[in-house]
């Protein structure tokens, strides 16, 4: 008897979740090159890609009109007919999707591998970053981006307690009985700052994250406040779990990288070792 994924209830209900949005991505070019700088678009062309959780393919959408020679994804909830309506306007024969556990997968190797807001909501983020290394190819890159702690003290007292609530409810109920009321006061906020630009005070909380989040629509506020809620399992690393990561002798010493994006969250990544170093400290 095989044995059920340990992130298998945190699966069902991100599918919950990109099963209920319309069709296309939900991301904006704007917003795919924000998550992915320091890579540059350019650069993908020609390479292998593989994305470790697509959700419904809004990543995959924008990472396939970047010319690469081949690009995969895995993701362990239902959202295969979802994800194959996004992906439709790429050219037929590039997209390989694949169901199940991206933390025991073995897809073999790529010159590009990226999890994007998926390792703060496994069982084992640790056995997660291992993936992400174990697929990339020695000499390859890798990239991820994480819930930060930092940054993150209202989210971590308003949104966390009605996520433990919200995440054992009816979907339906979660996004319009718990999301919808959570997320208009926040909406409201956002636009505040984002018209105040620069001399927005400093000491508002959710500063930058709010002002980069105000240029979209209210449809994708209440999208991005039912991910949160939905979800059983959520975590908030700080720098050091994300340097203790890039510390594995896997990864090249001394291209690695950590970007503290929008004051609330961590952007990394590197290359994978073409000959593993020993344990550093």
């Amino acid at each position: 008897m095989t044995e059920e994924p340990k992130d298998s209830r945190t699966a069902e209900a991100f599918a919950s979740s990109w099963n209920t949005v319309g069709t296309g991505s939900v991301y904006s070019r704007e917003q795919f090159l924000d998550w992915f700088d320091p890579i540059a678009p350019e650069s993908v062309a020609g390479l292998s890609v593989l994305e470790l959780g697509f959700g419904n393919g809004s990543l995959l959408a924008h990472m396939g009109t970047l010319g690469p020679s081949r690009l995969c994804g895995i993701e362990l909830g239902d959202t295969g007919e979802a994800t194959r309506r996004n992906l439709a306007h790429l050219p037929p024969g590039l997209v390989e999707l694949h169901r199940g556990d991206l933390v025991t997968a073995e897809l073999g190797t790529f010159d590009l591998v990226y999890c994007i807001g998926v390792l703060h909501h496994l069982a084992d983020p640790d056995a997660g970053f291992r993936s992400l290394l174990r697929h990339t190819g020695p000499g390859g890159r890798f990239h991820g981006w994480v819930y930060a702690r930092e940054g993150n003290a209202l989210v971590r007292s308003v949104v966390e307690p009605a996520r433990r609530v919200g995440s054992r409810l009816p979907w339906w109920l979660t996004k319009y009985g718990i999301a919808l009321p959570l997320v208009l006061p926040y909406f409201v906020y956002a636009k505040l700052l984002r018209s105040l630009g620069r001399g927005a005070p400093r000491f508002l909380p959710l500063r930058e994250y709010s002002r980069w989040i105000a240029s979209r629509d209210f449809p994708f506020f209440l999208h991005v406040a039912f991910d949160q809620l939905v979800t059983p399992t959520t975590r908030y690393f700080d720098r050091a779990v994300v340097e203790r990561w890039l510390a594995s002798p896997e990864v090249e010493p001394g291209g690695a990288y950590v970007v503290f994006r929008n004051g609330n969250s961590w952007k990394f990544g590197g290359r994978r070792a073409v000959t593993p170093a020993g344990p550093r400290s």
